[in-house]
């Protein structure tokens, strides 16, 4: 059967390439006006068409299908960051044997040891906070993120090296504060090493700062085994794959700095997101506030987090304005019918996740933050999927719903915030995710208890 792509905008391939870049919600708005459910788009090149789908059915099809692969080459853009072996790029066997390396690491029973950390990071870092100052909220929620990161995931605590990598990590991750600053993942041109003073070299100095202590912590940790320690680091190293074979210290790296892109830009957006919501609506303060306060002082982290309220202001958070836009690209096999438009072999496919949690058909008043939503409908993966789905579905959903819940229990309970945004607050482009404009200006009123004692942490100093 001849092939016929969905319909597609006549404006040339590089207008259409800085249209996505500069404003990537307006791209999408504009052509879910006018195309709906199903189109294509140029923004890789004029010869390289990519086709966005919103429409829950056709979504399922892409994720489901065994005509649809999920090839890891199409997320080289990601390479700089995270490393040819990062699960991001991995495709077929490879990536089916690191999925299986790395899940013990967020099994349900790991995240119960985490609550207690997550719960002390917070409470360290707003103490910090001064009364009546502003502040920008996704500074401090990625400052716990950030925390959350170095002590869950890589194992490492206070101590000299902590002291070098928060800094260098907190330096990498900035390169996504704007379209500007990360031009050169869209642009590979523009990876040129032109000394330390140029972008793409002193990206790389600081890469290799921070290359030199990871693999100095992944030495140590193999020379000095510690089966006590329940850091995701710890049990990466631990794992064993079918024929007995760990990950090479490359791979551990890798995984490293895919957890930290992938857990740390998205969880603390998704947080500053929700404290803005929360502090935006008195309706929803007031029915959050009565949820949380019902809690008896011993209650531990899962209790929280199954709170079914907060839930519902979490989902609604990551459904209004979900920080990852688009799923991993599939690609089909062989000439496929989808939604009515045959693709030859090897097209590019994304679920246009913005798109269809802002389907009114799905969700109507989708402009509007409405968590009752989901306590009055269960969604489907197909029509609620903030952390994509497939054999691509994000490997740290669990420890970041976790974090999200535990984060924001506490700093209601114990700290007393208000908005300082007069004005709707808009999303724009942070690197490949969505962020707040402007991060979310807040002050701290009040401290509404003495935080805990923090306790004495086991772990690299």
């Amino acid at each position: 059967m001849k092939a016929q792509l969905p319909p597609a905008s006549k404006r040339p391939a590089l207008w259409e390439k800085i249209y996505w870049i500069a404003d990537p919600l307006d791209y999408m708005d504009t052509y879910a006006r006018q195309y709906e459910d199903i189109f294509t788009n140029y923004i890789l090149g004029a010869n390289n068409p990519w086709i966005f789908v919103s429409h829950p059915q056709g979504i399922q099809k892409v994720l489901t299908d065994d005509i649809f692969e999920a090839p890891g080459s199409v997320n080289k853009i990601l390479a700089p960051l995270t490393g040819d072996n990062s699960i991001f790029i991995l495709e077929g066997d490879r990536h089916k044997r690191e999925r299986k390396l790395l899940m013990p690491s967020f099994h349900g029973e790991r995240m119960r040891d985490y609550g207690e950390l997550i719960t002390d990071i917070t409470h360290q870092i707003m103490e910090k906070l001064p009364l009546k100052q502003t502040f920008i909220a996704r500074d401090i929620m990625q400052a716990i993120s950030l925390d959350v990161i170095l002590k869950v995931v890589f194992g490492v605590y206070e101590g000299e090296r902590y002291n070098q990598l928060k800094p260098l990590l907190s330096g990498m991750l900035d390169i996504g504060k704007s379209p500007l600053t990360s031009s050169f993942l869209f642009f590979p041109i523009l990876q040129q090493n032109l000394g330390s003073w140029s972008p793409w070299g002193y990206f790389l100095k600081q890469r290799q700062k921070i290359d030199e202590l990871l693999y100095a912590e992944i030495r140590e940790r193999r020379e000095n085994p510690d089966e006590s320690r329940t850091d995701m680091l710890n049990l990466m190293i631990a794992a064993r794959d079918e024929e007995g074979n760990p990950m090479t210290d490359q791979e551990l790296r890798d995984e490293l700095l895919t957890f930290l892109f992938a857990g740390h830009e998205t969880t603390a957006t998704a947080m500053a997101w929700a404290l803005y919501w929360i502090h935006h609506q008195p309706e929803v303060y007031e029915k959050l506030m009565s949820e949380l306060n019902s809690l008896s002082r011993d209650a531990d982290g899962m209790e929280i987090f199954r709170l079914p309220y907060l839930t519902a202001v979490c989902q609604e958070t990551l459904r209004i304005y979900p920080v990852g836009m688009l799923t991993f690209a599939r690609t089909n096999k062989e000439s496929v019918d989808l939604m009515g438009y045959q693709l030859p072999p090897k097209t590019p496919v994304v679920g246009c996740i913005y798109l269809t949690h802002r389907r009114e058909d799905l969700y109507p008043q989708a402009d509007q933050f409405k968590p009752e939503r989901f306590l009055e409908r269960k969604f489907s993966a197909y029509e609620f999927l903030p952390f994509g789905g497939g054999s691509r579905l994000c490997l740290g959903m669990a420890l970041a719903q976790y974090e999200m819940k535990l984060v924001l229990a506490t700093i209601l309970l114990n700290y007393e915030l208000h908005s300082l945004e007069k004005q709707p607050v808009k999303a724009v482009r942070r690197g490949i995710t969505l962020a707040p404009k402007g991060g979310i200006k807040m002050e701290l009123l009040n401290k509404r208890s003495q935080p805990p004692k923090p306790r004495v942490l086991v772990g690299t100093v």
